[in-house]
């Protein structure tokens, strides 16, 4: 069984470089995978591996500086939900691309698992999905605007265009697991709302903690991990993963003449060049063969 942590903290390192080798050391130490982003703002990542492993990495996060009230999110699964374990160095830790923006400073209202459906049915209340298109399009909660947008740095664009759609509302705003909207929310009081709420630990504490028959939300949650989507409880969904294009699809979508596995899907097929799916299919051959020999290859996720 392999235990499953997902995190993210907003605090200043003053050389987040140095802290990377030592912390890749003991995630490999401890056969622990996945990918975690260091920047100045903090730290960001979901890992996976075996519970001592887990415990032995969340402690040592926590002792750097600012990071002693760490939180995270677990699950569990049955098989390894990560192939290789990645410590990257990046500008932010979810980009945003706005450089005013501080959750240290201040964020929205947070709002309990267990309020959050009575807010967002309040007809002076708009809700705001921050995640990208591909993830809303397998589930959002009842009556969510969707951006429509690519990558959270298309957020603050499309709010701009937009914002006087939502003149005297109240804004509720929610995400996978809470980060996109501490700067979401920060970034918006910025610009002058003034009642900006968010759903504490995002979708996942929602579908954690909410029964299926008191829930809002539709669908399954998308996870940037090898379950690809989870539903209540935290429960597995159906959907693999195109690795042509990094969205997920279903099991009858995998039975489109589009779909090559590894290389290109319905949603795909016409976005990607001839020359493309040629380096993906070579990229999938020296996978499988890796398999053969039972060793790793660096393209497995």
């Amino acid at each position: 069984m392999y235990t499953i942590a997902a995190l993210y903290h907003f605090t200043r390192f003053s050389d987040h470089a140095a802290l990377r080798d030592p912390l890749l050391d003991l995630c490999r130490a401890q056969s622990v995978k996945g990918t975690l982003l260091l920047a100045a703002e903090g730290i960001n990542g979901t890992i996976a591996g075996p519970r001592s492993g887990i415990d032995a990495v969340l402690a040592h996060i926590k002792a750097l500086p600012g990071c002693a009230d760490l939180e995270w999110k677990e699950a569990t699964s049955d098989h390894p939900p990560f192939g290789k374990m990645k410590v990257r160095l990046k500008k932010e830790i979810v980009t945003m691309g706005q450089p005013d923006v501080d959750p240290r400073a201040r964020v929205g209202n947070y709002v309990e698992p267990e309020d959050w459906n009575d807010l967002i049915r309040s007809d002076d209340v708009v809700v705001i999905d921050t995640r990208n298109d591909y993830e809303v399009a397998i589930g959002t909660f009842e009556g969510a605007v969707d951006p429509e947008t690519a990558s959270f740095r298309e957020f603050p664009v499309w709010w701009e265009e937009n914002k006087d759609r939502f003149h005297n509302k109240r804004v509720a705003m929610f995400c996978t697991g809470g980060i996109r909207c501490e700067k979401s929310t920060n970034y918006l009081l910025g610009q002058g709302v003034e009642d900006v709420y968010h759903l504490k630990g995002g979708i996942l504490r929602y579908l954690e903690e909410m029964p299926a028959e008191d829930s809002s939300w539709q669908g399954e949650c998308f996870v940037f991990d090898n379950r690809v989507s989870v539903g209540h409880g935290l429960v597995e969904g159906p959907h693999n993963l195109c690795h042509g294009c990094r969205r997920p699809i279903l099991p009858e979508d995998m039975k489109r003449p589009e779909y090559e596995h590894g290389v290109s899907c319905h949603r795909c097929i016409n976005e990607t060049s001839d020359a493309d799916k040629m380096r993906f299919r070579e990229r999938q051959k020296q996978i499988l063969l890796s398999r053969q020999r039972g060793q790793e290859h660096l393209g497995i996720e």
